[in-house]
């Protein structure tokens, strides 16, 4: 049982650490996006490339932040009935809603978009605008990047609720333990 504690620190510090790093991407897409207007309506210029890359920054900070998402319980749920529940319901429904949700969905991501990535990368795909950037198939290695952080913390989410369901409790990590009241 302290095995699974471990574990469920090592996933839980990767997703914060991912959810960290890519936090600034946000920086980056404001900066970006501030600057294609600025060019747009100042200087009457333009760049495809710039315009490119402040979408592709969103959409690979949204997926890699995805598994941090769901450590701090950030993913939409219905919480009309988890919210009031007990620490045994809770980590109950959240074993479930791993193994019967989360799981199938990722499993069908993965099969459906590894191809997707793959023929990305065969022909070192770039942007579809003329003038736009290079490397579009880094962006949709994204789609992978999202299932594994995403799958990790749902493994640790399952790890979680074993520990706190065979009255392991204790091993749960301090900054992973149900909140009371939410």
């Amino acid at each position: 049982m302290k095995m699974l504690s471990l574990l469920i620190r090592l996933i839980c510090r990767i997703n914060l650490i991912l959810g960290h790093v890519f936090s600034w991407f946000s920086l980056g897409i404001v900066l970006v996006c501030f600057t294609v207007v600025v060019m747009r309506y100042f200087f009457s210029s333009g760049s495809v490339w710039m315009q490119d890359l402040y979408v592709w920054l969103n959409g690979m900070m949204f997926m890699g932040i995805a598994g941090f998402t769901l450590l701090q319980n950030g993913h939409v749920r219905v919480d009309i009935f988890y919210r009031p529940a007990g620490i045994r319901r809770k980590a109950l429904v959240d074993m479930i809603g791993a193994i019967v949700f989360i799981a199938p969905f990722l499993y069908i991501i993965s099969v459906y978009s590894f191809p997707y990535v793959q023929r990305s990368w065969r022909f070192m795909e770039g942007s579809a605008n003329f003038g736009g950037m290079q490397g579009l198939y880094v962006v949709k290695s994204f789609i992978l990047v999202f299932v594994a952080v995403v799958a990790l913390q749902a493994l640790a989410m399952v790890m979680r609720s074993i520990l706190i369901l065979s009255n392991n409790e204790a091993l749960v990590p301090e900054s992973y333990r149900y909140k009371e009241g939410g």
